[in-house]
């Protein structure tokens, strides 16, 4: 579907991203993970040609397409107009898209079926809940059926009943044929909806792979033990130790032999084993291998949307 080849953007001296290449296949769902700051959003900003000053390439599969009219940009921000209703900030957005007439109408009562607020289209925007105006953000960059859907963080500060509802509106999509491009913090966003992931880090690509793939390639099986009394020491040889608040954490290459070794040390006092468990890997086991740091707050200052206030849509 696209190729990112060497993009390089700065804000003043800070680095936003650094030779950054990607593909993106067609009709995946594909996850681009990251912390607050890591440049998430500024390449989303460039894909969505609301940044165009930057360095590096983007081509389409399709030659004779335009990446901007195929594309459908949901932005982190709301970006909806609070005084007006449903239906006409749908119409807004899709008036930009080149829309009119019946067809705007058509295109407007599909998408409201699609996003679940059919039934309140003529109310206004600023009696929604955070949810439902999600929801509608995601509608209004639907409007002219993109082939590619670009969202950044989508889901932030909804209830779990709308998180569930657009998850189940981006796998529609997907069996439409269209190409989602997901970023989030939120690894069990990316677990389940994504087929293809790329972890960023202040402003690199340090990883892309199937979910399957970068787990059995960086991921290693731990074993979580919860015990009243002194944790055994001998553990250790089997494998690294963290200590947790509700117990200690072993990651090894043998958990089964962990697992028997710290029944074991246990036999005589059973009782003082309160908790014993496999823990499966994680992404966010794979981001800690790769970076040595869990997914953290990032640096606010180098944020696109602190730094380029004089960049528009064109």
């Amino acid at each position: 579907m696209l190729e990112i080849k060497n993009v390089k953007k700065h804000y003043r001296k800070e680095v936003a991203l650094d030779h950054v290449s990607l593909t993106i296949p067609t009709g995946s769902c594909f996850g681009l993970v990251g912390p607050n700051g890591a440049g998430k959003s500024t390449l989303l900003k460039i894909l969505a040609s609301i940044i165009q000053d930057y360095h590096g390439d983007i081509q389409l599969t399709k030659k004779n397409d335009q990446l901007k009219r195929i594309t459908g940009y949901v932005p982190q921000e709301l970006c909806l107009e609070q005084t007006l209703s449903t239906i006409d900030n749908l119409y807004f957005f899709g008036k930009l898209y080149g829309l009119s007439g019946k067809e705007l109408k058509k295109r407007a009562t599909e998408v409201l079926h699609d996003i679940g607020l059919s039934n309140r289209s003529k109310d206004k925007v600023m009696h929604f809940s955070g949810g439902m105006k999600r929801r509608l953000n995601i509608g209004c960059a639907l409007m002219h059926n993109p082939e590619l859907i670009i969202m950044d963080e989508p889901t932030v500060g909804i209830d779990p009943q709308s998180r569930r509802y657009i998850f189940q509106m981006i796998q529609g999509l997907q069996s439409k044929g269209c190409t989602v491009i997901y970023a989030t913090h939120y690894m069990e966003e990316v677990e389940q909806l994504c087929d293809q992931i790329a972890f960023i880090d202040r402003g690199k690509i340090i990883e892309t792979g199937s979910i399957p793939s970068l787990l059995q390639k960086y991921a290693i099986p731990s074993v979580f033990a919860k015990a009243k009394n002194h944790f055994p020491n001998k553990i250790g040889e089997f494998g690294k130790i963290t200590k947790r608040k509700d117990g200690h954490l072993i990651k090894t290459d043998t958990p089964l032999e962990v697992m028997e070794e710290i029944l074991t040390c246990y036999k005589t006092n059973p009782k003082d084993l309160e908790r014993l468990e496999l823990v499966q890997p994680r992404l966010e086991d794979v981001f800690f291998t790769l970076t040595g740091s869990e997914l953290r707050e990032g640096n606010p200052s180098i944020r696109p949307e602190n730094t380029i206030k004089q960049e528009v849509y064109q």
